[in-house]
This record gives C-alpha cells, structure tokens and sequence, in this order.
C-alpha cells in the first residue's frame, strides 16, 4: 500500500485545503532523512514557480505551531521559491502516527540512505518500545529485512559514512561486518572503495581472511594444548640456537622443525648443528 492511501491521510468531510504561513510549519522531528539534494530540490522549486504546488503538504497542528506530517521536499523547496505560505491538509496524528509516516513516505520514495533507513528503525524501535517483528509489520517489511538493515549501525563510524555518501552498498557493510575486528574493517572497506571491488569480490576477500584468522587460532590452540615438557625444550631450543623451533608429534614419530628467514640464517644454524660444515 502506498503511503498516499494510508488511511490515516486520507482527507474525509471535514478536511479542507488552507494555506498556512511557512514561517509557521516547523519539519518533522521524526524525518528520518539527514541530508536533501540541492540539486533536487532546486529543480523542484523552479517547479513551483512555474506551476505551483500541486499537491498539499500534511501537518499536524500543536501549540507550538504546525509540524510537517509529509511533504517536507515541497516545504523546503517552497522556500527555495520565495513562497510565504503553502497549500496544507491539517491532520490530527499522534506522534507514534507522524514517525511511522514519515519513515514510510521516504522509503517508497526510495529517498533515504542504508544508514538513515537502519537509524529510522531503531528509532522506532527505542521510541515506541517495539520489536524488530512490529517495525517490520507496521512498515509492510520482513523481519529478517529490519535485521539486517540495523546491523549496518555496528559499523565503525567512517565506514558508516561510506554506506551513507554511497561509496559501499549495505551488501558491501554487511559483508564487513563478518570480519568483526574494526580497524580490519575500516582497511578493508578503504581498499574495497578504492579499487571499486564488487560485493562478490568483497565476500571472497573477506572469506579469505576470515579462512586465515580460523586456521591461526586453531595453530596457537594445537600449540598451546602441547604437552609442557615439549613447550619447555621449544623454549630452551630457540635460547640455545636463536631460531624459531616447534617440535610436533604424533603416534610413532616426532619432528623438530628449525625456522630461519634468510640465506645468513641458515648458515648460521648449520653452523651451530654440524661444526663440521664446509662451505664450498
């Protein structure tokens, strides 16, 4: 259902166009949208001009003055046009209403980032004290959809404002969020927009890592569930001969394995286990 058709908007016998004053509206405090084109609404203000405004913005009246239900693209770019007042339908809303509103006018729209849209649901959810389950009934959302939106706000703050300008889709955060440690988040997703990569190559790289941080953890647990005496000699090895040593056995075989990074390392290390050795 769009959100013209909520009845809630719906105008009955005793609604009637007015025209209030723009320096009596105030915007929507629950308008989930954090940034509006310049663009846009410039070429819908030089609309106004030619052809006015078509279609009444919805307020809410209070004591403090009229708040903007929907319309608040026309409102702004009402202004843009130099107009003193707006054609509007008064409509008595709850703030529960005005929010819910708010959130599905933009969404249809297509109008809100990933990370504004993922703020609106929490919002509603900490505001109205509801569940992922009744934002997602209440917007005509699945609840695995809500979820997976509210997961993008876990991300570190830059890389949330990447998602935001449009630098990462929500399928790019989403991905770098398996990674779970944030400062490989935050290199990950630079190298990710610097070099354009997909979603999928995205996943692949992210599987990678995450393949090799598995395989080091279950190397440190072997290494560490090693039987002391055995820790012990690697440690007096590594003294005696300055080299990396790990020694791992199995049923009926044991093996001593020396580590060494260069060509001088090596000849040294032979030097130390053969003093018989030679160069030739």
């Amino acid at each position: 259902m769009a959100y013209t058709d909520d009845q809630r908007l719906k105008m009955n016998n005793d609604d009637s166009v007015q025209f209030i004053a723009l320096e009596l509206i105030r915007p929507n405090p629950y308008q989930p949208r954090k940034t509006f084109e310049e663009e846009r609404l410039n070429d819908l203000a030089s609309s106004i001009q030619q052809h006015g405004i078509l279609q009444p913005i919805v307020l809410r009246q209070t004591v403090q003055g009229y708040y903007i239900v929907v319309g608040e693209r026309r409102f702004r770019a009402s202004q843009l046009a130099g107009l003193t007042e707006v054609p509007a339908i008064i409509k008595e809303l709850s703030d529960e209403d005005m929010m819910e509103l708010a959130i599905i006018e933009n969404l249809q729209r297509e109008d809100l980032n990933a990370i504004e849209e993922a703020e609106s649901y929490k919002k509603m959810m900490t505001d109205l004290n509801i569940t992922q389950q009744e934002v997602a009934r209440r917007l005509g959302k699945s609840r695995p959809y809500i979820a997976n939106m509210l997961r993008l706000l876990q991300l570190p703050k830059n890389v949330a404002q990447m998602v935001q300008q449009g630098a990462l889709s929500s399928a790019h955060g989403r991905t770098l969020l398996t990674l779970k440690d944030a400062s490989k988040i935050k290199k990950t997703a630079k190298q990710a927009t610097q070099e354009s990569w997909s979603v999928r190559y995205l996943e692949e790289y992210v599987n990678g890592l995450v393949s090799k941080d598995i395989s080091m953890k279950l190397d440190r647990e072997t290494k560490g569930s090693k039987p002391k005496m055995i820790q012990q000699q690697e440690r007096f090895l590594k003294k005696q001969y300055g080299a990396k040593v790990d020694i791992s056995t199995s049923k009926n075989v044991g093996k001593i394995t020396f580590e060494f990074k260069s060509e001088a390392e090596f000849k040294r290390l032979i030097r130390q286990l053969n003093k018989d050795y030679k160069e030739y």
